[in-house]
C-alpha cells in the first residue's frame, strides 16, 4: 500500500480509500464487515462515508452506512488504526434526485446549528468520539457541481456565508469532535475562498477536496488540480470508475442484473451523450493491451500527482479485490498515449 499525507495534517492515508455508500442499501451489514476486514488487511486505512448514506438516499436508509461502520468498530476495535472521513449535507439548490428534505426536517444549511447537529448525530451512529476528516458534502450556494455546467450568478444568494460555515467547522475542531476539515463537489473559487479565510482569520485549513475524477470526467485538471498542488489540499477522487461504467458492463445498453444502473436508472450521469462512445474506446484500449478495463481506469487515477486518495466502491468482494489490486498496475507509455488520444477526441463527455 502507498500512503500520502492528508493535506498538512500529518495524518498518513492509504492511496486507496474505501468508499461505503452502498452499505445499508445494496450491501448488507455482513457484506460491509467483510469489505472492511479485507480492505484493512490489505493496508487500506482510509474509509469515507457521509450522513446522507446509504445511496440512493431515502428516509429509511438515512444514516445506515455510518451505523454499520459504528457497529464494525464496536465488534472489531482498532478505531485508532482507521482514518475516518464523513460529511455534512445541505439543501441542494441545483436540485436533488431523490430529494432529501427529511434530513433535519428539511432545514439543511451550512450554519452552526446544522453542522453541530449533523456531526453529533454522525458521532453517535459511528460509535466514536471523533471524526478524522469532516467534509462539506456540496456547496450550499448555486454553482457548478453534480454535472452542472454554465455558472449563473445570483446577486441575492441566500446561502450561508462561507466564513460562517468555516467558523462552525472551527468550533467542532476546537471541541475535539473533528481532527481536520475538507470540501466536496467544490469549485476552484470555493476552495480558494475557504483557504483565504482560514489564513486571514486563523481558522482550520482545508485538507482535501473530494470531487469526481475519472477517464470520463477530468474537469478537475482544468483549475482545481493546480490548487491541490500549490496549496497542499489534494484530491480525494470519487466515481473513478464512473459508477462502474468504465468496466464496460453497460456497453450496448446492457443492464446486468443487480448492477447499480439497472437498479437505479436515474443515475444516468455517465451513460448520456458521448459517454458510450468514449467508454467503448477506453474498454477496447484496455483489451488491446490485455488489461482489465476497470483496473486501467483506476490505475490512471492512481498515478495523478494531485491525488491524495482514490475512493473505490464495490458491491462484491470480487470487485473490491480487483479495485484494490489496481494500485499494482503501472500503465505503459503506449497505454497512456492511447488514453490521451481518446481524451483529445472526446474530452470530458460526462462533466
Amino acid at each position: 500500500m502507498i500512503y500520502n499525507e492528508l493535506g498538512r495534517t500529518g495524518m498518513q492515508v492509504s492511496r486507496i480509500c474505501l468508499g461505503t455508500m452502498t452499505w445499508g442499501r445494496q450491501n448488507s451489514q455482513e457484506q460491509a464487515f467483510e469489505q472492511m476486514d479485507y480492505a484493512r488487511d490489505q493496508g487500506v486505512n482510509f474509509f469515507d462515508t457521509a450522513e446522507l448514506y446509504a445511496t440512493p438516499p431515502s428516509a429509511e436508509t438515512y444514516g445506515a452506512t455510518e451505523t454499520i461502520i459504528g457497529n464494525w468498530f464496536k465488534a472489531r476495535g482498532g478505531r485508532d488504526k482507521v482514518i475516518l472521513a464523513s460529511k455534512v449535507a445541505c439543501k441542494n439548490v441545483n436540485g436533488q434526485n431523490p430529494p432529501v428534505d427529511y434530513m433535519r426536517e428539511g432545514d439543511m444549511k451550512l450554519d452552526r446549528a446544522n453542522i453541530t447537529a449533523a456531526v453529533d448525530a454522525s458521532l453517535k451512529r459511528l460509535q466514536t468520539d471523533y471524526i478524522d476528516l469532516y467534509q462539506v458534502h456540496w456547496p450550499e450556494r448555486r454553482t457548478n457541481f453534480f454535472g452542472r455546467l454554465g455558472y449563473e450568478h445570483d446577486e441575492h444568494d441566500p446561502s450561508t456565508p462561507i466564513e460562517e460555515t468555516l467558523d462552525a467547522l472551527a468550533e467542532i475542531v476546537k471541541a475535539g469532535k473533528v481532527r481536520a476539515i475538507g470540501l466536496s463537489n467544490e469549485t476552484p473559487w470555493g476552495v480558494m475562498k475557504y483557504l483565504a479565510l482560514a489564513e486571514q482569520k486563523g481558522l482550520p485549513r482545508i485538507a482535501s477536496v473530494q470531487n469526481p475524477y475519472s477517464l470520463l470526467n477530468r474537469t478537475y485538471e482544468i483549475g482545481t488540480a493546480e490548487v491541490s498542488a500549490r496549496e497542499d489540499c489534494g484530491l480525494l477522487a470519487y466515481s473513478p470508475m464512473a459508477f462502474g461504467v468504465l468496466s464496460g458492463k453497460y456497453l450496448g445498453g446492457a443492464r446486468p442484473e443487480g448492477a447499480r444502473l439497472t437498479l437505479f436508472p436515474y443515475f444516468d450521469r455517465y451513460v448520456r451523450g458521448l459517454t458510450e462512445q468514449a467508454t467503448a474506446q477506453y474498454v477496447q484500449l484496455a483489451r488491446d493491451y490485455d488489461l482489465d478495463p476497470g483496473q486501467m481506469a483506476l490505475a490512471f487515477v492512481n498515478r495523478q500527482p494531485f491525488l491524495t486518495a482514490n475512493i473505490i466502491g464495490a458491491t462484491t468482494m470480487e470487485q473490491l479485490k480487483s479495485n484494490i489490486a489496481s494500485l499494482e498496475l503501472a500503465l505503459s507509455a503506449e497505454v497512456l498515449e492511447g488514453i490521451e488520444a481518446i481524451h483529445h477526441d472526446t474530452p470530458n463527455p460526462s462533466p
